[in-house]
């Protein structure tokens, strides 16, 4: 979409030297600001819009709020399958944004929120929710392992991101009936703001656009900075862009998931926190990574992501096994901040040497 745009600003900035890097990071951070901002602006909107054609609020809850916290890594993640498959290359940043998301959402999200208040779980989440998050995340290192494609031996191919399209629905229905057989066990639903029609269906508009274009923004800037840093230093593009997509991109698309869950903590509703990492990943999987397999092959083309997907699984089980005592205290929530910190830095390290 604005491919003409950067291949003019690049022509512009090609003799700028070291000063390329303060124009990519500009666009790699006002992308993350649209990415939040617009966010937010389209969830009110669309749920403005499902409430005024009389849709209950607890399903635009379970559907559109949770689907809308999940834009700002599909805006991401499509983008640069888009651009992947323009170049005829798979798409690092894509799946380096969703595990990265991934794997911040448990340790980074979780871990900030267990810092202001202890979470204390309910059991329907570790008897629904958690083993549906479970059961997806070992199916995604299943595939992810042991089905290589085209020289490639870790990554999705089309016909699994389909296979993640297809729990989309099944999810969404689970979470539909689950609702109203365990009215108790749910959260109250946020007021949604009432506007007019007009003005909802051009608000949603304006924040699909936003969040679009903020998606290339991240691109464009986060693929840059790791080819300028890659062509610098001497160091292999697709690890750089590996280490970008997992850690500066992944972080910044979940913002969304980071301010709810302390915005939570110091409201002290700090359960919801968990139920909002379960679910940002479930979407994230199934949703994001799913939709970008789907449009290109998802792929490393160095095989580092067999730790990435080994690191989301286990901080996944750890989770669930202390969730299981019915309470995520400080001291785990400082061990998920120390191991989150620890693989940044093995990511630095790996890239490094």
């Amino acid at each position: 979409m604005l491919d003409g745009l950067f291949d003019l600003l690049d022509q512009g900035i090609s003799t700028w030297g070291g000063w390329q890097y303060i124009v990519f990071i500009f666009f790699l951070v006002l992308g993350i600001y649209f990415l939040v901002k617009f966010c937010d602006i389209f969830v009110d909107s669309a749920s403005a819009i499902a409430k005024k054609l009389h849709i209950s609020p607890l399903i635009i809850g379970l559907t559109i709020v949770a689907i809308g916290t999940s834009c700002p890594e599909l805006a991401v993640s499509v983008s640069n399958a888009i651009s992947a498959l323009k170049d005829g290359t798979t798409a690092e940043i894509a799946i380096g944004n969703v595990v990265g998301s991934n794997i911040c959402n448990i340790l980074l999200v979780l871990g900030f929120s267990c810092i202001f208040t202890p979470i204390v779980v309910k059991k329907s989440i570790c008897k629904r929710e958690y083993p549906f998050l479970l059961g997806i995340t070992a199916l995604l290192v299943i595939l992810g392992c042991f089905f290589s494609f085209g020289g490639y031996p870790f990554g999705i191919t089309r016909w699994e991101g389909i296979i993640f399209v297809l729990f989309i629905p099944l999810y969404i229905g689970f979470l539909i009936y689950n609702a109203k057989k365990h009215p108790e066990d749910q959260d109250e639903v946020e007021e949604i703001n009432d506007m007019p029609m007009w003005k909802a269906i051009i608000l949603t508009i304006i924040g699909a656009a936003g969040i679009a274009v903020g998606g290339e923004f991240v691109v464009y800037g986060a693929q840059h900075i790791a080819v300028n840093a890659a062509i610098s230093i001497g160091l292999d593009r697709a690890m750089v862009e590996a280490l970008v997509g997992l850690t500066i991109v992944a972080v910044g698309t979940s913002l969304p998931e980071l301010v709810t869950s302390i915005v939570a903590a110091k409201k002290g509703q700090n359960e919801l926190a968990l139920g909002n990492v379960i679910g940002s990943n479930i979407f994230n999987t199934i949703f994001v990574l799913g939709i970008s397999a789907v449009i290109s092959p998802l792929g490393t083309t160095n095989g580092q992501l067999f730790i990435e997907l080994l690191v989301m699984l286990a901080s996944t089980i750890g989770v669930f096994i202390v969730a299981k005592t019915g309470k995520i205290g400080k001291k785990t929530g400082i061990c998920l901040l120390a191991t989150y910190a620890c693989f940044v830095v093995y990511l630095i390290i790996r890239t490094i040497l």
